[in-house]
C-alpha cells in the first residue's frame, strides 16, 4: 500500500513505457478506485513525462518521501 508523498521506482508502466526505470512520487491520498482502474497516480518523473497511472505491481517503494 502506498500513501501520498511516497517515492517509488517505476519498474514498468503500461500507461507510458518511458517511465520505466525512473522514480516518481505517489499523488493519491487514498487507494485507487474504479475511476483509475485500480492504478496509482505517479508524478515528478521527468519534465518530459506527464503524471502516469501505474498498477501496484509496477511500483516499488524506495523508502523515501517527498
Amino acid at each position: 500500500m502506498f500513501t501520498a508523498g511516497d517515492e517509488v521506482l517505476i519498474t514498468s508502466c503500461a500507461d507510458d513505457p518511458r517511465a520505466a526505470g525512473r522514480t516518481g512520487v505517489i499523488v493519491d491520498d487514498v487507494a485507487p478506485g474504479p475511476l483509475t482502474g485500480g492504478r496509482w497516480t505517479v508524478k515528478g518523473i521527468s519534465p518530459l513525462i506527464a503524471p502516469v497511472l501505474c498498477h501496484a505491481q509496477e511500483l516499488q517503494k524506495t523508502g523515501r518521501t517527498r
